[in-house]
């Protein structure tokens, strides 16, 4: 990969500040910062929160109405913040279990706890050089890049850019602790459907994820390779697809049962091209391909917030319900053990240096790199704005 004459990877550990792609290095972090999206926790937060997600982009109050009733349909809380109090939780409990003396913050993107709060609190108590864990796992603007520009914001809000550094823990889709969970609902959805009495063959799985603008996914990942239309985030989910399918044979006695790569919760304009196929679409045409039953495994989520207990536990199990279709919706991560062991690990292959050929991953793409490239994960209509963790720009 080609990198500019000057490097510069914003407010970095000196490990990082190389642009190395792996950094093997060990690095004395003194603090780990969890960073999510957020999420209102009442119904007087909803609309405030919603401004807050679609800053920028002219959005008028009755147009985020339209979204705001997912939310109100839930007394106007999102789970994402509470789950968030679950994990920071559990990883404070398994960081001491391995005897590591390494605080946790927590701050959003969207939503209070913010992000600059997090990072003003660390460095109040003496913590300045700090890893970063973001509640996401795949290559996208909004799902990486935006992370970055968030950590970049957070800290010059703060005004801590002569007092802290940032780095972020690499991305995760492949490493065994994500997958974990992954594989043992889907083994478990499959395994009970083969003892109602329906064929492996007429078992049909679909893999959701939320949908982005295909701009937004064609600049997605480093861009010296050729990822296809749906470029790193759509590669990487359907190599985790394929890996738990290849492990489902041990539970089918070999039959590779019919699955697919589906999208969920568009939100941009009829006239902008945004991935599909829309789940909901798929599982209508699905009795006619055969189907008896249908997993549905929301593979591009951490854990169980407003996308999952809508669109997919709400409107996509009315339209397998609508087709004739028994379904069973599978879990995410959350604070399944394997999950939370998987993310300290993260943690201290950086805290430790570990070599790149020593990091745990289940597909060809990974390990993912802990310094992103240039120019990764561009957002088309916003342009770069100045990000943490990878080589301007």
């Amino acid at each position: 990969m080609t990198v500019p004459d000057q490097i510069v990877v914003p407010f970095a550990s000196a490990a990082a500040a190389t642009g190395a792609e792996f950094v093997e290095t060990p690095v004395a972090y003194d603090a780990l910062v969890l960073a999510s999206f957020g999420g209102p926790e009442g119904q007087d937060d909803v609309i405030p929160f919603l401004r807050n997600v679609t800053r920028g982009r002219g959005i008028p109050d009755e147009r985020l109405e339209e979204v705001a009733h997912h939310y109100r349909h839930f007394g106007g809380v999102s789970p994402i913040n509470g789950q968030n109090r679950e994990l920071k939780a559990a990883l404070e409990g398994e960081l001491a279990r391995r005897g590591i003396d390494l605080p946790v913050y927590w701050g959003n993107r969207n939503w209070g706890p913010f992000l600059d709060e997090a990072f003003t609190e660390a460095a109040a108590d003496g913590h300045c050089t700090l890893l970063v864990l973001a509640t996401s796992a795949y290559s996208s603007y909004s799902s990486d890049r935006q992370y970055r520009e968030d950590i970049a914001q957070a800290i010059t809000k703060a005004g801590l850019e002569e007092r802290v550094t940032a780095d972020k823990v690499r991305l995760y889709f492949d490493h065994p602790g994500f997958v974990a969970p992954f594989q043992e609902g889907v083994d478990a959805a499959v395994r009970d459907f083969l003892a109602q009495g329906i064929a492996a063959a007429d078992i049909h799985v679909l893999f959701s994820t939320h949908s982005i603008p295909t701009a937004d996914a064609e600049r997605s990942g480093p861009r010296d390779v050729d990822w296809g239309p749906g470029g790193a985030y759509e590669a990487q989910h359907r190599a985790v697809a394929e890996h738990i399918i290849e492990q489902l044979a041990a539970v089918t006695g070999g039959t590779t049962v019919p699955w697919q790569l589906v999208f969920q919760s568009r939100s941009g304009p009829p006239t902008q091209p945004w991935l599909e196929p829309d789940i909901n679409d798929v599982i209508a045409e699905l009795p006619a391909a055969g189907a008896k039953a249908v997993v549905i495994v929301p593979l591009g989520f951490v854990s169980d917030h407003m996308e999952v207990l809508w669109d997919l536990d709400t409107e996509a199990t009315e339209s397998a319900a609508e087709a004739g279709l028994p379904s069973v919706r599978t879990q995410t991560p959350g604070v399944h053990p394997a999950f939370v062991s998987g993310l300290i690990d993260l943690v201290i292959e950086r805290i430790e240096g570990t070599p790149a050929s020593e990091r745990p991953h289940l597909t060809a793409l990974g390990p993912w790199n802990d310094v992103s490239r240039p120019g990764d994960c561009e957002n088309v209509r916003l342009g770069f704005k100045p990000a943490a963790a990878g080589i301007a720009p």
